[in-house]
């Protein structure tokens, strides 16, 4: 059963047709009225399987003046036909409304909730920090969150989606947070449709697939959950089954 207490978008997301991404953060679509405007494009990775040109794709508009790019670049349809979240900005909010909303039974019992605090030996900022579970003699909780959106096909995704180093990295800091006495959490937020399985990108950043594998025998937890998205609406919906 679907939670339906979704982040509202507002207004509603537009509809319009994908064109090209250039020079990482731009984007060019066809509005439903016909016209090519350049959207602001918020993903850093490649987009590998995101990028088809022609396909239907959802962009929303904002009304600040000092935006140099009113629009944002929101959904894209991948190379298998299934919709991706491509907006990196949403999934730490929509992990944040989950915990809030006590929808992660692993994530639970926890009175206080931080964001982009400061933390590790490599100047690093936690995406979300849960303190005060005294069920858990004290423990504080570290969740790093990734968006994945690289489509495999037949139900399948992967992370990474490009070469990270900052990835790595995390996962050491994580490492680090569990050697201290806490909890480490890499929680994958999924903004792909039609997803049944999640694993790593070994042929894409085998550092990566290594460090994760030596951060998983340390301790380091690992969540994964998928998003449900429409126009007007997104949130984490259920668990997936996943093979890190």
């Amino acid at each position: 059963m679907k939670n339906n207490d979704s982040m509202n978008i507002s207004p509603a997301l537009l509809k319009g047709t994908f064109i090209k991404r250039y020079k990482r953060f731009f984007s060019d679509i066809c509005t439903a009225e016909g016209d090519i405007i350049t959207v602001h494009c918020p993903n850093t990775g490649s987009m590998k399987n995101c990028q088809v040109e022609g396909s239907p794709c959802w962009y929303s508009l904002s009304d600040n003046p000092k935006r140099k790019l009113a629009g944002t670049l929101e959904i894209v349809t991948t190379a298998f036909g299934n919709l991706a979240g491509v907006n990196t900005g949403r999934p730490n909010h929509l992990v944040r409304e989950a915990i809030e909303k006590h929808l992660i039974p692993q994530l639970r019992g926890y009175s206080r909730l931080r964001t982009e605090v400061r933390y590790g030996e490599e100047k690093s900022r936690i995406d979300l920090l849960l303190e005060g579970n005294s069920s858990d003699e004290g423990r504080s909780c570290y969740i790093e969150v990734k968006n994945v959106t690289l489509d495999c096909g037949d139900g399948r995704a992967q992370f990474p989606d490009s070469v990270t180093t900052r990835g790595s990295k995390h996962l050491r800091e994580l490492m680090a947070m569990v050697a201290a006495g806490h909890r480490a959490v890499l929680f994958f937020a999924v903004q792909l449709s039609a997803v049944k399985e999640v694993s790593v990108a070994d042929h894409i950043d085998p550092v990566y697939a290594e460090t994760l594998k030596v951060a998983i025998a340390a301790g380091v937890e690992v969540i994964v959950w998928q998003a449900d998205m429409t126009d007007s609406s997104i949130s984490l919906q259920r668990p997936l089954k996943s093979s890190f």
